[in-house]
């Protein structure tokens, strides 16, 4: 059965009989609407509004009846409690921001994802045991003067990679982008490079093959073998020159048809685009791009792995190939940061953990008043697809975590459970499903955030109110950027993690950008890091 993609169709709300409008986030909805928002020093503050409801929606009373405005009454659903999305292991959006800001430019908010600045970082979760998922669920209170909102922190994390010899081998397409505003530099220069020091890391039994493109799409090496083969696959690289316009869909189109020539049976087989997806020839929608070569991904379960470059980059049409292309992108700005995805994350993490991987979180509704799942509003999921292996979700490799933070606001005095989150996947193999659960209680999630006893927690609330800010939102509790760059340098200090020191260097260039402050550009560089 070809597989389908549903969206949720809005979220239902419930107008308690006190007068607050209560709004969750279940089936894709990811904002909440309350009409007691506080625009004081704790509360939401600055960028757009959240969506209200509408206001000609009937009254709503707390047993569950609608009013109709004759007065008449019929029974409607509870309220929404649930919230459901497929997994995301993408930092590209992080890099692509860092990138930005060393240039002295603010990112474009539609560009600026919070999930993906927040799985940037390590987290420091507990390791399952076997194959799958272990959930860990934790949080800490925002602090006086946030009407009691906190922070709950739902982590997924996959065991650690297997040593290197002892992976499956590895079959990789290569689909090089050599169109002319690839000439730039850090863009095909930073490729090369890439794609030699690929060559020098991947074992002898492992597999290339490469495809260029620029009007037209050009294999230049079949699959190839790396025994005996590093020399010829250096000097076909070394070859690659850029070219003129940008035909993204040729180029992914002849990438799978070479890696569905060169598949290899218990091989770990990935088409690797590298480019800046500025696409101006041929077909330039994702949608159209991934039909093309949909019975390949399905058929032979071939993942697209995108790695975006350039400073002008088109990070919406990355974004949505490899979301669609049932795999994930990443962004690299500097040869530091090429070698940390070609050689500590690539060769190590082509094979995948889980297919299909979704999320959703149960919300108790006699301890939560109010929830927001912070980004992932482009992978939302229905909750009831939630258990339909037919609809997409996110693949995972191994040593990967991910991890979704909810604004959380409990109720007066709530004591007890607040949430349980559930994990589901297919098992890459059997194509079975497996699920793993976690639950945290009130007692977990009332100590202060700020000075805890989790820097890992207070790194991950750092990078989400940073990606607010920038694109604009409401978030409860939300710092200065002064403040939250005040705050990553401590941490970056506790924790001695460089990966946090660049995060506030990060947010001073966003706070004197938006300031007005002229300073000359640093030069920063893309960081995505696995958990």
């Amino acid at each position: 059965m070809e597989r389908r993609t549903r969206t949720h169709r809005g979220a239902l709300v419930l107008l308690l009989a006190g007068g607050m409008l209560l709004t969750g986030c279940g089936g894709g909805s990811t904002s909440d609407t309350s009409a007691d928002r506080s625009s004081g020093t704790g509360g939401p503050r600055g960028g757009q509004p959240a969506p209200a409801a509408p206001s000609a929606a009937p009254e709503q009373q707390e047993d569950g009846a609608q009013r109709k405005e004759d007065g008449d009454t019929r029974e409607i659903a509870p309220p929404d409690y649930l919230s459901t999305f497929a997994l995301d292991v993408d930092t590209a959006s992080y890099g692509y921001a860092r990138r930005l800001l060393g240039d002295g430019k603010l990112p474009a908010a539609e560009t600026v994802r919070p999930e993906e600045f927040v799985n940037s970082f390590r987290q420091g979760y507990e390791r399952p045991k076997g194959n799958g998922f272990s959930v860990n669920v934790d949080g800490a209170a925002v602090g006086a003067g946030a009407n009691d909102w906190s922070l709950v922190r739902v982590g997924l994390a996959t065991g650690a990679a297997t040593d290197a010899g002892e992976r499956p081998p590895a079959a990789l397409t290569f689909v090089v982008d050599i169109s002319g505003s690839m000439a730039e530099p850090g863009r095909l220069d930073l490729a090369k490079k890439s794609l030699g020091i690929l060559t020098d890391e991947l074992r002898d039994d492992d597999s290339v093959s490469l495809v260029t493109f620029s009007g037209e799409a050009e294999t230049r090496l079949g699959m190839t073998r790396l025994g005996g083969n590093r020399t010829k696959i250096r000097d076909a690289v070394d070859e690659l020159e850029p070219a003129d316009s940008t035909n993204v869909a040729a180029g992914v189109e002849r990438g799978y048809d070479e890696a569905v020539k060169g598949h290899r049976k218990g091989a770990n087989n990935r088409v690797v685009l590298l480019s800046d997806a500025l696409a101006n020839t041929g077909e330039t929608d994702a949608d159209a791009i991934l039909e093309r070569i949909g019975d390949a991904r399905k058929e032979y379960g071939i993942t697209l792995f995108g790695v975006g470059v350039g400073s002008d980059y088109g990070d919406a049409l990355m974004e949505r190939l490899t979301n669609k292309g049932d795999g994930n992108t990443t962004y690299v700005g500097d040869e530091t940061q090429a070698r940390k995805v070609f050689v500590d994350q690539l060769p190590a993490h082509v094979e995948l953990r889980a297919r299909d991987a979704k999320a959703q979180v149960a919300f108790d509704r006699k301890t939560v008043q109010q929830f927001r799942l912070i980004g992932y509003e482009n992978r939302k999921v229905a909750d009831d697809d939630f258990r339909d292996d037919s609809v997409d979700g996110g693949e995972v490799g191994p040593g990967h975590t991910v991890t979704a933070l909810y604004a959380v606001r409990l109720r007066d005095g709530a004591s007890g459970h607040v949430a349980t989150a559930t994990v589901r996947w297919l098992d890459p193999k059997t194509r079975k499903a497996q699920e793993e659960t976690g639950s945290v209680e009130t007692g977990a999630i009332d100590g202060k955030l700020w000075g805890g006893d989790s820097p890992r927690l207070q790194v991950t609330a750092v990078a989400a109110y940073f990606a607010d800010v920038l694109r604009g939102g409401d978030l409860p509790g939300t710092p200065t950027l002064a403040e939250l760059a005040t705050r990553a340098g401590k941490l970056a200090d506790s924790t001695e993690d460089s990966s946090v020191a660049k995060l506030a260097t990060a947010i001073e260039q966003a706070d004197r950008i938006r300031s007005g402050d002229e300073e000359k550009p640093t030069g920063g560089e893309g960081e995505g890091e696995l958990g």
